[in-house]
């Protein structure tokens, strides 16, 4: 079995991305910044505002859902130890295999096969543990939290703004 597009997560790969991220990181004291926070003037507007906010902020955007997802972690004793276990047999099986391959029952099992099994063993810990619960919670605040920046948030120079000057006479 095998993907119609080379599908590779190697660490250059993973690396390159963290850096554009990174690069692409606006400060935030200008991301937090108050005095441009106003409500959008129309809904044309707010759509445009959404838009460019999200595409202008993401990276920031992003730092706030890994927040939100550490948070949760952090929180949730029995979560972090699922994970922790889980990416700890993902950790010893990578260094094993390089070795020797396991074998149950006289087959000799891919690697793909043992991270399969890793998985197939946390399902009922990552049940126990809520991580649906928490999954859904994390998207849920992100986008909210997300959307309520963007939307509220004019990164827009009076020239770009769909409001027409009022002439006063």
């Amino acid at each position: 079995m095998s993907l119609p597009v080379k599908f590779n997560l190697s660490v250059p790969v993973a690396q390159e991305w963290l850096g554009s991220r990174r690069k692409n990181l606006k400060p935030w004291f200008r991301f937090v910044q108050t005095s441009k926070f106003q409500s959008p003037t129309s809904v044309p507007a707010l759509g445009s505002r959404i838009v460019k906010n999200v595409d202008h902020f993401q990276s920031n955007y992003l730092c706030i859902f890994i927040i939100l997802i550490l948070y949760c972690l952090l929180t949730s004793p029995l979560l972090l130890f699922a994970v922790g276990t889980s990416l700890g047999a993902c950790y010893l099986i990578s260094r094993k295999n390089d070795d020797q391959k396991l074998s149950i029952l006289g087959h000799e099992l891919s690697l793909a096969q043992q991270y399969g099994l890793i998985a197939m063993v946390s399902l009922p810990l990552f049940y126990l543990a809520g991580a649906g619960s928490v999954v859904f919670w994390v998207l849920g605040a992100s986008m909210f939290l997300i959307v309520l920046h963007a939307s509220f948030y004019n990164n827009e120079s009076p020239e770009e703004s769909f409001e027409q000057p009022i002439l006063q006479v």
